[in-house]
C-alpha cells in the first residue's frame, strides 16, 4: 500500500482531525450495521410476521433517524479528512518555500524554475486526494470490515468465513494491478513536470525566439510534450479503469458467493429469513470499503509520486553551513580576509579558485578584473553567503564568516547585480524591498541619489507604477537605477557592485557612474569591474585568471608591470 511515512508526520498537528475522520467512518459503518438489522425486522416482520404499518411505523422512524445520523456522520468525516488535507499542503507549501529559500541561488540555478514551481503547485495540491480520500479509507478498509465480521460470524460461522476469505482477493490484485500503474504515474508526473518547465522558459525566453524566428518551432516541441504527457495519462487512466472494472468483478462474485451459499441454506431450512436478510444486506457493505480503497488507489500513487519530488527537494542540502545567532555583530569598521580560499564546483574540473588569499581594506574600493570564468563572479557569491569555501577560510574581524548566520551577514551588504531583478510590483516595492523598515520619505530620497527620481515622477502613476516582471516596463539603464536605489535605502557598509555599467548607452553609463561614487564613498566596495573606467579610481585592483590572483596593485602600477592587466587593456580597451 502507498504509505509515506514522512507525510504522514505531516498529519500530526492535526492529528485529531485525522482520526477523527476515521472514527466518523466507524460509526457511520455502525449505523449501516444496524440499517441492515432495522431492515431486516421490519421486511420479516411484515411479510413472514403479517405485520401493518402501526406495528412497524416506530421502526421505519428510527431507520430515518440513522439513515440521517448516518448522512451527517459521512458529512463529518469529509469535513474532517478536508480539514487535514488543506493543513498539509498549507504546511507543505510553507515548508518547501522556505527550504528553497535557504538553499538559495546555488540550488536553484541547478534546477528548472518551472519544475520547482509545478512541485509546489500542482505536486502539492496532487497530496489533497492523498489525504482526503486515500489515507483515511485505506484506515477504513481495514477497519470496517472487521466490525461487520464481528456482528456476522455470531450469527452464521459459514458466511462470515466466506467473507474472510474472498476479502483478500480484492487487496491481491489491487496490489498486482498497482504495480503496473506505479511506473506510470512516476512517467505522468516527470512528463507533467517537463511540460511545466519547457512552458515557462518559452514564455521567458519568447523576445529571443521571437527575434530569431524560432517561436513557431517551439509549438511543435510543446505539441510534442503535451502529447507525451497526454499519451502517458491515457496510459494511467486504462490501468485504472481495469483496475475498477477488476476490483468490482471480484466484489460481486465474492457476494454471489454469500449469496447463493446463503439462499441454499435458507431454502432447506438450515437458516431463518432474518438473519439471511440480515448478511445479505451487509454482504456488499463488507466489501464497499476495499472498492472505495481500489477507487483511490491512483490518488495514492499520484500523491506518493508528487511526494517523491516534493522530498528531493526537501532533502537537499544547502550550499551554505546553516548557524544559529551567537553573539552581536558589529560591523561599523571591519576587514575582510580571504586565507587560501579554495572553491570547486565539479570535482572532476578545475577548482574555480585556487589558494586565493588577499584582504578588503575598510572604507577602500577593491576591483576585480580578468577573463571571463577567471573566478570573479565566485567571489562575490562566497561574500554574499550564497556557497562557502570548499576549503580555506574568510575572516571577517579575525571571525570565520561561516560563523556568522547568513541572514544577518547579509543585512551588512548591498548588492548591485549586472542583471538586477526587478519583481511584477510598483517602483515603491521594488525599491522599499532593500528595507521595508524604511518610509517613503527614504525610498524618495533613495531614488534621488539614485538619479530615478524624476522620471519616476514623470509617469501617471509615479512611484505606483507597475514595472511588469523582470522590470519588462523599463530600460536597461532605469532598471540599473531602481537597483542603485535599493542599494542606496540600504545604508550597508559593505557593497557588492557586478559592474552595472555594463551594456548601458554611454551618458546613462556616466549618469549612473556619477550615483555609484556617491554609494561607494566611505564604504567598503568590492567592483567585479567589466570597463576600464570603473577601475582607474580603486584602491587596489586585483587580476584574475584562471582562479588565481596573478598581479595585485593600482591602475598606474599595473600599467607598469606590463603584464596581464596592461595586456588586457590594450586588448579590450576595458575589461571583458
Amino acid at each position: 500500500m502507498h504509505i509515506d511515512r514522512r507525510l504522514i508526520n505531516f498529519t500530526r498537528d492535526v492529528r485529531f482531525s485525522f482520526l477523527l475522520s476515521i472514527l466518523l467512518g466507524l460509526f457511520a459503518a455502525g449505523t449501516i450495521v444496524f440499517q441492515a438489522y432495522l431492515l431486516s425486522r421490519i421486511i420479516n416482520a411484515v411479510f413472514l410476521g403479517h405485520k401493518n404499518l402501526s406495528s412497524v411505523l416506530s421502526e421505519l422512524i428510527i431507520l430515518l433517524g440513522i439513515s440521517l445520523l448516518r448522512a451527517i456522520l459521512s458529512w463529518g468525516k469529509q469535513g474532517a479528512a478536508s480539514r487535514v488535507a488543506e493543513y498539509v499542503k498549507s504546511a507543505l507549501r510553507r515548508k518547501i518555500t522556505a527550504h528553497v529559500l535557504r538553499l538559495g541561488p546555488a540550488f536553484t540555478r541547478g534546477e528548472r524554475s518551472g519544475e520547482i514551481s509545478n512541485t509546489l503547485l500542482n505536486g502539492v495540491d496532487a497530496l489533497n486526494a492523498y489525504f482526503l480520500h486515500y489515507l483515511p479509507q485505506l484506515f477504513l478498509a481495514s477497519l470496517i470490515p472487521l466490525l461487520i465480521l464481528l456482528f456476522v460470524f455470531p450469527l452464521d460461522m459459514l458466511s462470515g468465513l466466506v467473507l474472510l476469505f474472498t476479502a483478500p482477493l480484492i487487496p491481491l490484485f489491487m496490489y498486482l494491478i498497482g504495480n503496473i500503474a506505479q511506473s506510470l504515474t512516476r512517467k505522468q508526473w516527470k512528463s507533467l513536470s517537463r511540460m511545466s518547465a519547457h512552458f515557462l522558459d518559452v514564455l521567458q525566453g519568447l523576445t529571443t525566439l521571437k527575434i530569431f524566428g524560432r517561436s513557431k518551432d517551439q509549438i511543435e516541441v510543446i505539441e510534442k510534450i503535451s502529447n507525451d504527457f497526454r499519451h502517458t495519462t491515457m496510459k494511467v487512466l486504462r490501468v485504472a479503469f481495469l483496475s475498477a472494472l477488476v476490483l468490482e468483478m471480484v466484489a460481486t462474485i465474492s457476494t454471489a458467493i454469500v449469496a447463493v451459499e446463503i439462499g441454499l441454506r435458507l431454502l432447506y431450512g438450515k437458516m431463518d429469513f432474518q438473519s439471511a436478510l440480515f448478511i445479505l444486506i451487509l454482504a456488499p457493505e463488507f466489501y464497499l470499503p476495499m472498492r472505495l480503497l481500489g477507487t483511490h488507489y491512483h490518488a495514492g500513487m499520484e500523491g506518493v509520486a508528487a511526494a517523491r519530488r516534493i522530498f528531493q527537494i526537501l532533502d537537499a542540502r544547502p550550499a551554505v553551513k546553516l548557524v544559529s545567532e551567537n553573539g552581536v555583530l558589529n560591523l561599523e569598521k571591519f576587514v575582510i580576509q580571504f586565507d587560501k580560499v579554495y572553491f570547486v564546483y565539479d570535482p572532476e574540473e578545475r577548482p574555480a579558485l585556487n589558494g586565493v588569499s588577499f584582504s578588503l581594506p575598510p572604507g577602500k574600493k577593491t576591483a576585480l578584473v580578468g577573463p571571463s570564468g577567471a573566478g570573479k563572479t565566485t567571489i562575490s557569491h562566497l561574500l554574499l553567503r550564497f556557497i562557502d569555501p570548499s576549503e580555506g577560510k574568510i575572516l571577517v574581524n579575525g571571525r570565520d564568516l561561516v560563523s556568522i548566520p547568513a541572514e544577518t551577514w547579509r543585512q551588512q551588504i548591498a548588492w548591485v547585480p549586472q542583471n538586477p531583478y526587478l519583481f511584477h510590483n510598483t517602483i515603491r516595492e521594488n525599491i522599499e524591498m532593500a528595507n521595508p523598515q524604511m518610509g517613503s520619505d527614504a525610498v524618495i530620497l533613495a531614488a534621488r541619489q539614485a538619479g530615478i527620481h524624476d522620471f519616476i515622477v514623470s509617469l501617471p502613476d509615479g512611484y505606483e507604477t507597475v514595472v511588469g516582471e523582470r522590470g519588462a516596463r523599463l530600460s536597461g539603464g532605469q532598471a540599473q537605477r531602481i537597483a542603485l536605489a535599493r542599494a542606496f535605502l540600504k545604508n550597508a557598509p559593505l557593497v557588492i557592485l557586478d559592474e552595472p555599467t555594463s551594456n548601458l548607452d554611454p551618458d546613462t553609463e556616466r549618469e549612473i557612474q556619477t550615483a555609484m561614487e556617491k554609494l561607494m564613498s566611505g564604504r567598503t566596495v568590492l567592483l567585479i569591474a567589466h570597463r576600464l573606467s570603473t577601475v582607474q579610481s580603486a584602491d587596489q585592483i586585483l587580476v584574475f585568471s584562471r582562479g588565481e590572483i596573478r598581479e595585485a596593485g593600482t591602475h598606474r602600477q599595473l600599467l607598469g608591470q606590463n603584464g596581464l592587466y596592461k595586456r588586457l587593456v590594450e586588448a579590450y580597451g576595458g575589461m571583458e
